[in-house]
C-alpha cells in the first residue's frame, strides 16, 4: 500500500482554513517526521493521511481503511487487561484465533510489558500506557504508523522509551509517520522532515540537509526558536 500520496489536500473547519495544497509522499525508508508551530495543521494532516478525516478538497491515495495503524497522543484504551487491548484489534482483522496469543505476547514483550499482560490497561501509568498502544499497533504489522505527538505528555525516561521503540518498530520495515513540536526528538529519530507552517507545506526533504540548512526562512526561524505565527 506505499507509497501514500496526497494531492492539493484542503481542510476547513468552522470557515477556518487549516490546510491548503498539501502534496506530499511517503514511501518506504526511514522515520518522516511532520515538524512546524503550534496550529500549523500537524495534527489534522496526520488524520487525513490516515483516513480519519476527509478533506475538503485534494485526496489521498490509496483510500481508507487501508493505510496502517495510528496511536495518538492519549492512547485510547480498552476496559480490559494489557493482553486483551492487543489480542481484540488481531481478532477484529481477522488473525486466527491459534495465533492471536502468540502475537499479543510478543508485541508486548517488545514494550516491556510482557509482566504486565493481566492488569487493567488503563490502570497503567502514562508512559505504559503509550508503549501498550504502540504494542497493539505494531502487533498488526502495519506497512505505516502513524504517530500523533506520543510522547507529548511522557516525562524524559517514558519519551526515550518510547523513542526507543519506535526506532526499532522502524528498522523492522514498518514507516513511521510522525508530527513532533519536540526538535530534538525529530533530530534523533527522522530520516525526513516535512516543515508546515500555516496549513501549507515549506520544506520537504532529507533530515540531515533540512536541519543543516532549511531552505525557507520560516524553517529557519521555527529551528532557532522564533516564535512563528
Amino acid at each position: 500500500m506505499l507509497p501514500v500520496r496526497a494531492e492539493g489536500l484542503c481542510f476547513a473547519a468552522g470557515g477556518v482554513a487549516i490546510l491548503d495544497r498539501v502534496s506530499l509522499e511517503i514511501a518506504a525508508g526511514p522515520p518522516l517526521l511532520i515538524i512546524g508551530p503550534n496550529g500549523a495543521g500537524k495534527s489534522v494532516l496526520l488524520r487525513l493521511l490516515h483516513g480519519l478525516l476527509r478533506p475538503s478538497a485534494g485526496r489521498v491515495t490509496p483510500e481508507a481503511p487501508i493505510r496502517g495503524g495510528m496511536v495518538f497522543q492519549r492512547p485510547v484504551l480498552l476496559r480490559r487487561s494489557v493482553l486483551a487491548n492487543v489480542r481484540y484489534p488481531l481478532a477484529l482483522a481477522g488473525v486466527p484465533r491459534a495465533e492471536r496469543g502468540a502475537r499479543a505476547a510478543a508485541a508486548l514483550e517488545r514494550v516491556g510489558l510482557a509482566a504486565l499482560a493481566g492488569r487493567p490497561a488503563r490502570l497503567l501509568s502514562g508512559g505504559e500506557q503509550q508503549r501498550l498502544a504502540l504494542a497493539r499497533a505494531a502487533a498488526l504489522a502495519p506497512p505505516v504508523l502513524f504517530l500523533d505527538e506520543p510522547c507529548a505528555s511522557l516525562d524524559p525516561g517514558a519519551t526515550r522509551a518510547v523513542e526507543e521503540i519506535v526506532a526499532g518498530i522502524a528498522a523492522g520495515g514498518c514507516k513511521i509517520v510522525m508530527t513532533t513540536h519536540d526538535l530534538g526528538q525529530a533530530r534523533r529519530l527522522a530520516g525526513e522532515v516535512v516543515f508546515l507552517h500555516r496549513g501549507r507545506v515549506l520544506e520537504a526533504a532529507p533530515a540531515d540537509r533540512f536541519f543543516a540548512g532549511p531552505a525557507s526562512a520560516e524553517a529557519a526561524a521555527f529551528l532557532q526558536g522564533e516564535l512563528l505565527w
